[in-house]
């Protein structure tokens, strides 16, 4: 009877240990449940969608002129700070002309006395050109007593060497008075040149526009710009009124952008406000960066910032400013394509794959081989394809699809798919990696997607 007890205790454990066995293996969808793949599902539309590339970059003036002054010196007065606006012929800073000044005052005194010798060599032609006038005539009338047999030889030769050495003494000095004349031109081109360097000591504004950049106080020491420096750059010149945005776009996205494409400006300065602009200039020459190893290539794209689009952050008593300054960072989305009514589904439901078949081939037997036959494995891959997954019946079916342009969030459907057809979206492992074609799937919500059971 304790015996027979005993079965029944061991009997009804089992059985409990069955049933707590069974619900976890329910709960865990071991039994009971169908293998179904949770994804969620949008349907293909017609959507207008633009393409665009992005960058950043700094905002600069668009037209800006940096100026540094033609002599070295001392700077002795700056007259702007920066911020002010000037006219074209402003007077900015002055470097301390003193050298200059004594330097032209030592030059004009040379060329005086340049000009006295000049005179003093106009006078000598003037006397040696009389003598000649005697010589000459004394020679002549000496030269017909000769021939009259009037006069001796010895008186002939006398009045012909007199006559010989007042040419030769007018030629002289006529190339006196010629390099007396050209010691004066010297002269006034050396006078012309010390003036102008004095004139120099006094900066200018060659255009007109505001002060962007300061770079010297009072009492510094500069540099002139010459054949090989550019000088000190003492302040900057710019027209804010119209600016720009510099930015690098990667070599893979330069192709696509083209001239007078538009754009949508965004700067840190200014948060959930855009601005347009359009492309005005495209580098021809890239500029690389890193090392060897991870070098990147990128291309300077200048885009100008369109005033409409900020007219309104312009106060009115300043209209010529701008409300944004140098160096400023942004963001541009710049729009590459657009295309307006065209078929669209979620840009993560197209994946890309490549369809691959392994044939397995064996070596021949030979005499003194392994015992073991070798195996060689040949990969043979199809160009990659792209592809979306169609919910059809509650199965997902794999079909190839052609695709246009894209934005972030929708890629354009050329060939494959029709309005209406629904196409599996997420989750990504599933569509990119993990999901086949004949799979069968249980469309959810986004919020039920990762949800525990």
């Amino acid at each position: 009877m304790k015996k027979r007890k005993n079965l029944i205790r061991i009997g009804i454990a089992a059985v409990v240990l069955i049933i707590i066995a069974l619900a976890v293996a329910r709960k865990q969808g071991l039994i009971g449940k169908e293998d179904l793949t949770k994804v969620t599902s949008e349907k293909a539309e017609k959507r207008s969608i633009i393409e665009t590339v992005s960058a950043n970059g700094k905002i600069q003036p668009e037209a800006e002129v940096k100026i540094s002054p033609d002599v070295s010196g001392e700077v002795v007065d700056v007259f702007v700070k920066e911020g002010d606006e000037v006219q074209a012929g402003t007077l900015l800073a002055k470097i301390d002309p003193k050298i200059y000044a004594s330097n032209y005052d030592r030059i004009l005194a040379s060329l005086n006395t340049t000009k006295a010798s000049l005179a003093n060599a106009r006078a000598r032609l003037a006397q040696v050109q009389a003598q000649f006038i005697n010589a000459k005539a004394s020679y002549e009338r000496n030269q017909r007593l000769w021939n009259e047999k009037a006069i001796s030889a010895s008186e002939y030769d006398a009045a012909k060497s007199a006559y010989e050495v007042a040419k030769s003494e007018v030629t002289a000095a006529e190339e006196n008075v010629k390099g007396a004349d050209y010691s004066v031109k010297s002269a006034e081109a050396s006078v012309k040149e010390a003036g102008e360097n004095l004139y120099k000591t006094s900066i200018y504004a060659p255009v007109s526009g505001t002060i962007s950049k300061l770079n010297v106080e009072k009492g510094e020491r500069v540099a002139g710009a010459s054949q090989f420096s550019a000088g000190t750059e003492i302040l900057r010149i710019a027209n804010l009124a119209v600016m720009e945005v510099i930015v690098s776009v990667n070599e893979n996205d330069i192709v696509r952008v083209s001239l007078n494409d538009t754009s949508l400006v965004e700067v840190d300065s200014y948060l959930n406000r855009k601005f347009k602009g359009i492309v005005t200039e495209i580098a021809t020459s890239a500029n690389v960066s890193g090392l060897s190893a991870d070098q990147v290539t990128n291309f300077d794209v200048k885009i100008r910032m369109l005033p409409s689009s900020y007219s309104d952050l312009i106060p009115a008593a300043t209209p010529n400013t701008s409300p944004f300054r140098p160096g400023m960072s942004a963001t541009v989305d710049i729009q590459t394509e657009m295309a307006s009514n065209v078929l669209t589904v979620p840009i993560q439901a197209v994946t890309a794959r490549e369809d691959s078949t392994k044939i397995e081939k064996k070596k021949p037997e030979t005499e003194g081989s392994e015992s073991e036959k070798e195996k060689e494995t040949v990969k043979r891959t199809e160009p990659v394809q792209e592809y979306v997954f169609v919910v059809k019946d509650g199965v997902a079916r794999l079909q190839k699809v052609k695709t246009g342009i894209q934005n972030n969030t929708y890629i354009q459907i050329t060939d494959g798919l029709k309005a209406g057809d629904e196409v599996i979206s997420g989750p990504y492992r599933a569509v990119s990696k993990s999901l086949k074609d004949g799979d069968k799937i249980k469309v959810v919500e986004k919020e039920e997607l990762f949800k525990k059971d």
